[in-house]
């Protein structure tokens, strides 16, 4: 077993994948919040279930592949949403704090509303190996990413055939916990489906390569047009 697994090869490692649109936070929907309701429950029975292996650290994973690192003093905003919403992604924000991506803003509020006041790092895909080398276990990923937005002829990409056939086929390494699916999902295919969550889902993938893993799917819809997929994984 390779030794850059986090925590050495035998630490146990506990996942919640979530999907990150603004829609998620009552704020943001409104009206609609009714709409998304149903999602928000998934998203905290997963982050609940990744909770509950004692993760002593979460690493929040998601947007661009290299947008570095946050921690303490940064946080992002709903802003751009219509919604004057700051979240902090860890304690208060600091002046000249970073200003976190969408994904790590979310995650940020999904562990907020589980109550977890541990210690918290956010990368972007490309780092998350790095993030998880040596770091002691037992460590919790909150993996942030979106399916396909080309899911219906209103989604924000319009329809694409393969859309749906390409998030089945997430679904089901997401609930046969197959790590090896997941890293090799094609990086191309997904730009193309606008699904945002592809690059994350890899970096997941490849980090538990060779691992035993235990899946469980909570959801898997496209109420607007855009993939929404809610997983939780346990990794011995």
């Amino acid at each position: 077993m390779s030794s850059h697994r986090a925590g050495g090869p035998e630490a146990p490692l506990a996942v919640a994948f979530c999907p990150c649109p603004p829609l998620l936070l009552p704020a943001v929907a409104g009206r609609a919040a009714a709409d998304t309701a149903a999602l928000r429950v998934d998203c905290a029975s997963a982050v609940d279930a990744m909770l509950a292996a004692g993760a002593e650290v979460v690493v929040v994973v998601g947007g661009d592949g290299a947008c570095g690192r946050f921690g303490n003093g940064d946080g992002g905003d709903l802003g751009g949403f219509g919604v004057d919403l700051e979240v902090p992604f860890a304690e208060r924000v600091r002046p000249g704090g970073r200003r976190t991506p969408l994904a790590h803003t979310l995650g940020a509020w999904l562990l907020d509303e589980a109550g977890y006041a541990g210690v918290r790092l956010g990368v972007g895909p490309d780092d998350l190996a790095a993030a998880l080398t040596g770091m002691p276990g037992p460590v919790g990923v909150l993996a942030m990413g979106d399916g396909s937005a080309r899911r219906s002829l209103k989604a924000p990409g319009s329809l694409d055939e393969a859309a749906a056939p390409f998030d089945d086929a997430v679904a089901a390494a997401l609930a046969a916990g197959d790590a090896a699916a997941l890293a090799a999902l094609d990086p191309a295919e997904g730009v193309r489906l606008l699904a945002a969550g592809v690059p994350t889902w890899r970096a997941v993938g490849a980090a538990l390569a060779g691992r035993e893993v235990e899946g469980r799917l909570h959801a898997h819809e496209a109420p607007f047009g855009v993939g929404y997929l809610v997983a939780d994984w346990r990794a011995r």
